[in-house]
Parts: C-alpha cells; sequence; structure tokens
C-alpha cells in the first residue's frame, strides 16, 4: 500500500455502513480472502502450500516453525492463513462478518486502528492455534473476527452498546457459539473442524487491544 496509514482515533466518517465501499480497508481483505479461496479450490489445489502456516519442505521431515521463519524466512504464512477458506460457506459467513464488523470500526475509530487490530488479532489466532495445538494446517478469518468482536465488545461496555451499535444478542450469540465449538457439536453437525483456539486466542487478542484502547488511547 503506497499511501502512509495514520491512526485516527475516535475520527468518524459520515459514509454508509450498508455500503461496501471500495476504498475501505474490509472491502481489500475479503477481495483478498475471496481470491486465495478460489485460487487455492478451497484448500484441494496444490497451490495450497505456499500460504499455510509451515513450510513443507517436501521431505519427509514434518514441517517446522524454525524452517518456515528461521531458515527460509518466509514470514508472510504468518497472516496468508487468514485468508484462506475450505468451503463456500465458510468464506461467506466469514466474509459477512468481516463487512459487518469491519465497516463499524472503520467508520468510528479509523484505518488505522481497524487496521492494527485485524493484524494483530489475525497473528495471534494463527500463532494461538499452532502453539497450542501443534496444527498448521488451518485457515479462516473466523480467528479475527473473533478479536474485532471482542475489541468493540470492550469499548461497548460502557457505552450501551451505542459506540458500533451492536446488538446484545449478536455478542451473546457469537460467545455462546465459541463455547459450542469446543464440544465437538458442530463437526457433528457437518462444520468441519473448527480452529476454536484461533477464535478464543483472538478473542483475547481483541479484548486486550480494547482494554488499551479505552484505558490507554482513551478513544
Amino acid at each position: 500500500m503506497q499511501r502512509k496509514i495514520g491512526l485516527e482515533f475516535g475520527h468518524y466518517h459520515q459514509e454508509n455502513p450498508l455500503v461496501l465501499n471500495t476504498r475501505s480497508l474490509y472491502f481489500y481483505i475479503i477481495l483478498i480472502a475471496v481470491l486465495l479461496s478460489f485460487v487455492t479450490n478451497f484448500g484441494f489445489s496444490s497451490l495450497l502450500e505456499p500460504f499455510l502456516f509451515l513450510k513443507n519442505n517436501g521431505s519427509s521431515f514434518y514441517p517446522s516453525f524454525e524452517n518456515t521463519f528461521l531458515v527460509s524466512m518466509e514470514w508472510w504464512r504468518l497472516i496468508t492463513p487468514t485468508f484462506l477458506h475450505f468451503s463456500l460457506t465458510h468464506l461467506i459467513f466469514n466474509c459477512l462478518w468481516i463487512y459487518i464488523l469491519g465497516s463499524k470500526i472503520e467508520i468510528v475509530d479509523g484505518k488505522g486502528i481497524f487496521l492494527t487490530l485485524f493484524l494483530f488479532v489475525g497473528l495471534s489466532s494463527n500463532l494461538g492455534q499452532y502453539f497450542l495445538t501443534g496444527d498448521y494446517l488451518f485457515g479462516g478469518l473466523s480467528g479475527a473476527v473473533y478479536g474485532l468482536l471482542g475489541y468493540c465488545f470492550i469499548l461497548d461496555l460502557d457505552n450501551r452498546g451505542q459506540r458500533y451499535d451492536l446488538p446484545n444478542a449478536l455478542y451473546i450469540f457469537m460467545f455462546i457459539w465459541l463455547l459450542i465449538g469446543f464440544t465437538g457439536v458442530l463437526k457433528v453437525f457437518g462444520f468441519g473442524n473448527v480452529a476454536n483456539i484461533a477464535h478464543l486466542v483472538g478473542m483475547i487478542a481483541g479484548f486486550f487491544l480494547g482494554i488499551i484502547a479505552k484505558y490507554t488511547l482513551k478513544i
């Protein structure tokens, strides 16, 4: 991105959040997710490997964190799994949430905060999923989605939900959905293997940034 993006604390842009704004950051996040998901054929293409969290060197050795990031220096893999999706439903569901939450955060807090938030919770959820489970075959925007939700929740606590205009029922639903994921019920109903740790770590990272924004940056 050529244009420098500054942090716009508390800056409110007069634009309609119901319109997909092609000048917004969330639009390009959705666009990248859609393109990568289709390019990798939702995980069924050989083109998937360069975007996974760990590098597969093609030998009998199990892919390692050290080889990927300290030897091969393929640092983009820290964030690229965030944009991978393994079904059309998975992609649509996550992109919808990025649209809903991303548009509100960009309008209220500015592009700088939204980009910082998205990268931090995305990286945190990916690292958490790998280090706490040992799994590297994962992908999806949902860890970042939970991070955005956690951030909004903290800043909405003293604003009675009016800062981002998100209903309390939405927070309750997403938190319950997170808990249900750990029971394994979602897999039984055809949702596949859910990266629950990525969701949890992403949400905690969102809480953390929300607390910093609220009590340190005073936004």
